[in-house]
């Protein structure tokens, strides 16, 4: 098992997904277990493990995505008033595939 949701379960159709903005290489979707009363991920449509494995070769790719990551800022922020962008390393990371989570409001309670 590779500990990737997004390739295993969302990007293969496996967990259906309810898209926000989507280009040919980025894809944000509302969370499917969400910690936030907004919270909507961003993820590259190809695997890459974290930020800090990103290579030259992928900088038009990030491109795509962090314009990806304004637009949906953008639009939750206009809706809510602000929002989080939040990008976790390491131990932090459940999945090991590059996602940023955008959020709002206060922690919802598990």
């Amino acid at each position: 098992m590779t500990n990737d949701f997004y390739c295993d379960e969302v990007l293969s159709g496996n967990t259906p997904v309810d898209k926000v903005l989507e280009t040919d290489n980025v894809l944000a979707y509302y969370h499917t277990k969400p910690s936030y009363p907004v919270h909507i991920v961003a993820i590259p449509k190809h695997h890459i493990s974290s930020l800090i494995t990103l290579e030259e070769n992928d900088n038009q790719l990030l491109l795509e995505l962090f314009d990806v990551i304004k637009k949906v800022a953008a639009m939750v922020t206009e809706a809510k008033g602000a929002c989080k962008v939040i990008t976790n390393l390491g131990d932090y990371q459940d999945s090991k595939h590059l996602h940023w989570h955008i959020i709002s409001g206060k922690a919802l309670k598990s």
